[in-house]
């Protein structure tokens, strides 16, 4: 029996629609371009060349134009974009030269993001700033355009469109990490701008989801070492883009303002906070002793220096 017409050859199930990945010259983004090119999609690849994780040194094509070879080199449609989605103006040409050179828009990968780690009592105005607005902004301003283009594109056509957004948040936000205030800040606020999308842009037919990953590249070399085995690194970038491809396809329409963490074979759903105790005051408002009472006791038993959401997420602890 032959597939109804417009069903996606087998193994594409991107097939005729396309995407924008920032941060893809490298890293993460490069294996989920590729994935992406894989399963079907024309690919813009977007990438602002700096060799320095901290955002530092020159910028250059380079890097995006050489996953976009690589995508054309295995057949694929890739365009090279070397603008810098911290800045809105460029984040606005970035998606439409998606538009412009392939007809339309339908997924947008949010990864590109820098590293300027340094306890918070030590940290400058400069390091707190630069790693904001390349994470947080930058996610934003890309956002901010593409969905505008969905909203456009739904009035136009009279009812919901085809849109997919998958941002990165981290673990670092999920559990903390001491000497990383301004990128956990940033990839906290990655989750609630991915929740707020997926709220607002739900009747126009987009979904919103953000994922933790934890590999091994440019940004990670100094936590997570090589290991010394055989066979696909249990830390490797290509673990996560299967992940992406996924919630970028018509399969995952039903998944929308989700937390999912992914690594070395294994992908964890995160729920939503939960209320773990509640006291009610025995007067119109807490008094300083009646509150000494019932929280006191209540934390008395747990262990000391115990945060927010620590180790008890998903039983997760850092590799």
């Amino acid at each position: 029996m032959a597939p109804p017409p417009g069903t996606p050859p087998p193994g594409t199930p991107l097939a005729g629609l396309t995407a924008i990945v920032t941060g893809a010259g490298r890293g993460l983004g490069r294996a989920e371009a590729l994935e992406l090119a894989r399963l079907g999609a024309a690919v813009v690849v977007n990438d602002y060349g700096q060799p320095g994780r901290d955002g530092s040194g020159e910028s250059s094509a380079g890097p995006a134009e050489e996953t976009a070879a690589e995508i054309r080199a295995a057949g694929g449609r890739a365009l090279a974009h070397a603008g810098d989605v911290a800045d809105f103006q460029q984040a606005a040409r970035l998606v439409g030269s998606a538009v412009e050179e392939f007809g339309r828009l339908d997924i947008l990968v949010n990864n590109a993001g820098i590293l300027r780690d340094r306890m918070v009592f030590s940290m400058t105005e400069d390091e707190w700033d630069s790693v904001i607005r390349v994470h947080l902004k930058g996610h934003f301003n890309t956002t901010r355009f593409a969905t505008a283009h969905w909203r456009e594109r739904s009035k136009a056509d009279g009812g919901p469109v085809y849109g997919r957004i998958v941002n990165t948040s981290s673990e670092a936000f999920l559990a903390g990490s001491a000497g990383q205030p301004n990128y956990a800040a940033a990839k906290g606020g990655i989750v609630g701008l991915t929740t707020s999308t997926a709220l607002a842009l739900a009747k126009y037919g987009v979904t919103a989801n953000a994922i933790c990953p934890r590999a091994r590249t440019r940004m990670t070399e100094d936590v997570f070492r090589p290991t010394d085995g055989d066979g696909l690194d249990p830390l490797a970038p290509e673990h996560v883009a299967p992940l992406v491809g996924y919630l970028a396809s018509p399969a995952a329409g039903r998944i929308n303002g989700q937390l999912l963490v992914v690594h070395g074979g294994m992908v964890a759903v995160v729920e939503r906070p939960r209320v773990r105790a509640q006291f009610d005051s025995k007067q119109d408002t807490f008094s300083y002793d009646e509150l000494d009472a019932v929280l006191t006791s209540h934390y008395a038993d747990r262990p000391p220096g115990e945060t927010f959401a620590a180790a008890e997420v998903l039983g997760l602890k850092r590799a």
